[in-house]
């Protein structure tokens, strides 16, 4: 077996350790938790009607999404009268 320099096996710890966390994308209104295979949540629906037609054939219910943030918009401008 070849003996690993020192150099590479720092970079390969430092650069592992530096990625951010990955997180599921849960920036919707909806849930679907599912009763099928050992149960599961996805919470990638923006209307309750979607969450619904997802569940037919699986089982579950769908919830509001408690970790749901809407976001924010900056709205509409208005155009501004010329002096």
């Amino acid at each position: 077996m070849k003996p690993v320099p020192l150099f590479a096996l720092a970079t390969a710890l430092g650069l592992s350790g530096s990625a951010p966390p990955a997180f599921a994308q849960s920036n919707y209104p909806w849930c679907l938790i599912s009763t099928a295979f050992e149960g599961g949540e996805n919470c990638g629906f923006v209307t309750f009607d979607q969450c619904l037609a997802s569940r037919l054939g699986i089982g579950g219910f769908c919830q509001i999404n408690t970790q749901y943030q809407p976001s924010v918009s900056a709205g509409p401008r208005r155009a501004q009268k010329a002096p």
